[in-house]
């Protein structure tokens, strides 16, 4: 009988040769651009500040570009700081199925990886493509129950698409594939308690730190068991409730791709998904009436099922919490018309107005499918008038991508906040356009930019 991992292995073994369009591997690019942007975004944030202080030794060490620095360590510790700074903003891409976030799991060492390889964009995107092909197929099948026990999908499901995205990479043989899934259950780890604290980037980086360790160790020979996925004791049985994996997994590879039938969804606000849809509603409402903060009496959101679950924070007082509070995301829509990376500092989230408004804003989840996500707005005003709205979809979904000249002025707004004086523009043309470039080339066309003492923002 052919295990999950044979499964996978099998099609991620002859990745490497598979003809893509250029147009798929523009998406891999765009998500890398997107990641990146964000990780130096992330740079001053004091869970990146932290992490860079506890790996500072080893920087000048090794081959691997932090992000956000431009400096260089060894790929695991690397991949390490590049998935702490490209998640701590929450402010990185999302993949519908996985109820995660895809490419900071399989880029933060995949990247690193590439560089020591000395691989180009094509390579660099075959990788990518194929452990997003996996991330989705397995997220599919089991990720909605997986999420609902408490895990984190982005670092508890992202390790598996990582490894095998490093595996590709590495073009290791089937027989190494499967040992590296094996090693990736072995460190599968992250769970939703820690959202709101410096451990929920920790725990995304540790992913993709755990891919590369994971496709490294198994280049060099060490073993894992074939069945760890779906053996008696195997990650479907302890992570999630023992689904079958076969059926997602024999569609591994058909047309089209789930880097296209599923896509990315990139983000426009710095905070969890989940408030997304509501605060294109609210800003909608906010313009088309002329609203201010004072002039809202109560607000009631109702999304779909699931849709709050990660939206912990009633009452936030730091930055953190804020970035998974849907009250305080509605009351700064309101206040300031707009929410951007500079509304999350903890002087912004405790402003009295804020303070104020925030149990006047109510929230409660429908019956119902997961699937697709919606929100649901009322909004009364002091002179008696209730408004409603309703939002199915929101600029910057895979249904409606952003255009380069958005993902662009992301970028530049990214990298003012972090306080860099890189050219983006220019930057983003080498990314977009990278296939016969080489990774290292690429990232070292930036300067140094060493972290500084002191916070930023």
């Amino acid at each position: 009988m052919t295990t999950a991992s044979e499964r996978i292995a099998s099609f991620a073994a002859g990745f490497n040769a598979r003809p893509l369009t250029e147009a798929q591997r523009r998406l891999a690019y765009r998500a890398f651009l997107d990641t990146f942007s964000v990780a130096v975004a992330g740079r001053n944030e004091e869970a990146s500040r932290v992490a860079y202080r506890y790996l500072i030794d080893s920087v000048g060490t090794g081959k691997a570009s932090v992000w956000a620095t431009g400096e260089f360590m060894p790929p695991e510790s690397a991949a390490l700081f590049n998935g702490i700074s490209g998640h701590v903003l929450d402010y990185d891409d999302v993949m519908q199925p996985m109820r995660g976030h895809p490419s900071v799991a399989l880029l933060s060492g995949l990247t690193a990886l590439a560089q020591v390889a000395g691989a180009d964009g094509r390579r660099f995107s075959s990788a990518y493509i194929a452990g997003f092909e996996v991330l989705a197929k397995i997220s599919k099948a089991m990720a909605i129950r997986h999420a609902s026990k408490g895990w984190h999908p982005t670092a508890s499901l992202g390790v598996l698409g990582a490894a095998t995205a490093c595996s590709v990479l590495l073009g290791l043989n089937e027989k190494q594939i499967c040992h590296a899934i094996g090693l990736a259950v072995a460190q599968a780890a992250g769970n939703r308690q820690n959202f709101g604290t410096m451990s929920k980037a920790f725990q995304v980086g540790q992913a993709g730190a755990s891919g590369v360790r994971a496709a490294l160790l198994a280049q060099a020979g060490y073993d894992a068991p074939l069945d760890a996925l779906d053996g008696k004791y195997g990650y479907m049985t302890l992570y999630a409730e023992k689904e079958d994996l076969t059926p997602e997994l024999e569609t591994l590879g058909r047309a089209p791709l789930d880097m296209e039938a599923v896509g990315l969804d990139v983000k426009k606000y710095p905070c969890c998904y989940a408030i997304h849809r509501t605060l294109d509603g609210v800003l909608a409402m906010r313009t088309e009436h002329g609203l201010t903060l004072d002039k809202v009496d109560s607000i009631e959101i109702v999304t779909n099922a699931m849709g709050l679950e990660p939206l912990t924070y009633s009452d936030p007082h730091t930055e953190l919490e804020a970035k998974f509070s849907m009250e305080y995301n509605v009351a700064a829509a309101l206040l300031d018309g707009s929410v951007r990376l500079v509304s999350f500092t903890d002087e912004m989230v405790n402003r009295p107005a804020i303070r104020a408004f925030l149990p006047r804003i109510k929230k409660q989840e429908a019956s119902g499918a997961v699937l697709p996500r919606w929100a649901e707005i009322k909004m009364r005003l002091k002179n008696g008038t209730l408004l409603e709205q309703r939002v199915t979809s929101s600029r910057g979904d895979a249904q409606d991508p952003l255009t380069d000249d958005d993902l662009i002025a992301k970028t530049e707004d990214c990298f003012s906040f972090g306080g860099v004086e890189w050219p983006a523009r220019a930057f983003a043309g080498r990314v977009l356009n990278m296939t016969e470039r080489r990774v290292d080339d690429v990232l070292r066309s930036l300067p140094p930019c060493k972290m500084k003492e002191g916070h930023a923002h």
